[in-house]
């Protein structure tokens, strides 16, 4: 049988099990944004994730997305008891350990994507 992308598929597959787990976590649609403002902002309640992302994400999507980061460890939530209910977000260690990843597409997309962009976050 000639030797061709189908009959190597089982070979390539298992090679990407890392990116494929990372693509899984961080697949979604606004998640590396979700966990880019947090990791600048340190801590960020729900109404403010929402206002910086843009009126393109709604509440069950942004919603839904903390919840799996929360789920897949990227983020904490903690629950403040008082009235109005409060919650905030920040990195776990692990969602901490991926800053400088996120720092790495940063400068790729400015370089690359983006050339003329004044990027307000670099200190």
């Amino acid at each position: 049988m000639a030797d061709n992308k189908f009959s190597r598929s089982q070979s390539l597959m298992a090679s990407c099990v890392p990116m494929t787990t990372l693509q899984s976590i961080l697949g979604g649609k606004w998640k590396i944004l979700i966990v880019w403002y947090i990791a600048v902002y340190k801590v960020q309640r729900f109404g403010e994730l929402q206002r910086r992302i843009g009126d393109e994400i709604t509440k069950s999507t942004l919603t839904k997305q903390l919840r799996e980061l929360e789920s897949d460890g990227f983020l904490h939530r903690e629950i403040y008891k008082e009235i109005p209910p409060k919650v905030e977000y920040s990195l776990t260690e692990l969602g901490e350990s991926f800053i400088p990843v996120l720092q790495t597409m940063m400068a790729w997309s400015e370089t690359f994507l983006c050339p003329d962009y004044q990027n307000p976050y670099k200190k």
